[in-house]
């Protein structure tokens, strides 16, 4: 089964290009939206393993926020993003905390191998990447959680070890 790329740009000859790069010459399943949806559920539904959108939406950073919306939400919190814009400068401030989300940047105009190298590494390293930092976080606030109800530790999945214990020596 071909992996699933959700494309997100408010531009319709831009997404078509997506598409034909994508779909016809990499093999990719594509799907596209026109909008920046504003509920989460919506890509929660088309279940991508990759999303590619556009920083700015009609003049507005709708793109960075649903990035840290998706980020939020731990059904889309390990999908890997690609940041594809022509608005560098805006993008070029907040490079690091791009970043540090996990979502690699892409510059438009693009050179075709390099977006598809990109949507390469974010399927494979990235995606790797955000899942187990996403575990991390999971096992944390388990820990967390226990602590508060006064259970200490969670109880691991490996099985519990013997202690070996002395007996005190009789005189």
């Amino acid at each position: 089964m071909a992996q699933r790329i959700l494309v997100i740009n408010d531009n319709q000859e831009i997404l078509e290009l997506f598409r034909l790069l994508l779909e016809d010459e990499a093999g990719y399943e594509v799907t596209l939206f026109s909008f920046a949806p504003h509920e989460l559920e919506e890509i929660e539904r088309v279940q991508p393993d990759l999303v590619i959108i556009d920083f700015l939406f009609g003049g507005e950073k709708l793109g960075w926020q649903l990035l840290q919306k998706m980020r939020m939400y731990r059904p889309t919190a390990a999908i890997p993003v690609i940041i594809c814009t022509a608005a560098l400068p805006e993008v070029r401030v907040i490079e690091g905390q791009l970043t540090s989300h996990g979502a690699l940047l892409v510059a438009k105009p693009f050179d075709i191998d390099e977006l598809l190298s990109a949507v390469e590494r974010a399927l494979t390293t990235l995606r790797h990447e955000l899942v187990q930092r996403n575990r991390r976080v999971m096992l944390s606030e388990e820990r967390v959680k226990a602590e508060i109800a006064g259970e200490g530790e969670p109880e691991s999945s490996d099985p519990p070890t013997k202690k070996r214990t002395r007996k005190p020596k009789r005189r």
